[in-house]
């Protein structure tokens, strides 16, 4: 049998070769690492489904974000979690909420580490959605209301963009938000100010660890009216066209790793930036199996990753960003 005159395996015989022919490369420049801060003191309360993962009050932030710093990260996700719950989610737009004390501090401690903003009411409200709730007195059901809650998101952003975020990161899912917020930022003199859309973000099921840690889990029904279908693809594609038509600066598509195939289509449809979000339950899966020994963490973790960016991803909000980042150093 004659050897094919096309030999594949020429350009993977050393190390050294693979290197120097790879397609896609990882740096820490790639992740945005999530955070959560909450009121109290002398907290660093790790989240039972996601090991190695803390929430922080602000009297301990310092040690952490300088770690964050020190591996090369150039960016983190921040969420807060109030002392106080209401139907409109007032503590998402107090100027003194704990979202905007942290940036404020983060700011002064890594002037050069930016601060994506995450910008939605779930955590803030008192029945867990992402807007304004009204009863349907038609039905006696409980809808969840677009238009009003624009209003509360602009303020929102605003008050974020006023501590020192650098970027707002809307993450509600209502019709139109990225118009309002960009109008609203604009005309607080915040024009400067990039969004990035959470364009493509599905009503799933890996989000339960998330619920958990940032204690937004809804307290009646669920995220189906607002969030995406994991089925479909089509609407993704519609979703970001309005983001982009809006205004938005990124794209970002959760989660990421089930959702390749939409992170590709949106590579291949726009020319912004496209972040990839490998969200909790995805991390808390990892983490069960190498507990276990069933896998080699590292190597799943870099593989996973390297996926995102090979689908398209220009940055990936990760769980795994300081562990990776160290990996990728050798450490």
């Amino acid at each position: 049998m004659a050897f094919p005159i096309v030999r594949h395996r020429r350009l993977r015989q050393s190390a050294a070769m693979r290197n120097i022919v790879r397609e896609t490369v990882l740096t820490a420049n790639d992740f945005i690492y999530p955070i959560y801060v909450k009121y109290g003191t002398s907290i660093k309360e790790e989240i039972s489904s996601m090991p190695g993962v803390y929430r922080f009050s602000l009297d301990l932030l310092e040690a952490e974000i300088r770690e964050i710093a020190s591996l090369g990260i150039q960016a983190i996700m921040l969420f807060g979690l109030p002392d106080h719950k209401d139907a409109e989610g007032t503590s998402a737009y107090d100027p003194n909420g704990i979202v905007q004390e942290a940036t404020r501090l983060i700011k002064k401690w890594a002037p050069e580490l930016i601060v994506m903003a995450d910008t939605c009411l779930c955590q803030f409200t008192d029945h867990g959605h992402c807007g304004m709730v009204h009863l349907d007195e038609a039905t006696g059901t409980a809808v969840v209301d677009n238009d009003p809650s624009l209003s509360l998101l602009v303020r929102t952003a605003v008050s974020q963009a006023e501590a020192g975020a650098d970027v707002i990161a809307p993450s509600n899912m209502m019709d139109g938000f990225v118009s309002a917020i960009r109008e609203g930022l604009d005309e607080a003199g915040f024009s400067h100010v990039p969004i990035l859309s959470y364009s493509v973000k599905y009503a799933s099921a890996f989000y339960g660890p998330f619920r958990d840690a940032a204690k937004s889990a809804p307290q009646f029904g669920d995220r189906k009216t607002y969030q995406m279908d994991p089925a479909n693809a089509r609407e993704a594609l519609r979703e970001a066209d309005s983001d982009v038509f809006e205004g938005a600066d990124m794209l970002m598509v959760k989660p990421a790793l089930s959702y390749l195939d939409i992170v590709r289509q949106l590579r291949d449809s726009f020319d912004l930036p496209i972040v990839a979000y490998n969200v909790s339950g995805e991390y808390a899966m990892v983490k069960a199996a190498a507990a276990n020994g069933w896998i080699d963490e590292k190597a799943i973790v870099l593989e996973k990753l390297i996926s995102m960016k090979r689908a398209g991803a220009d940055l990936i909000i990760t769980y795994h960003a300081k562990d990776a980042s160290r990996w990728l150093r050798g450490e």
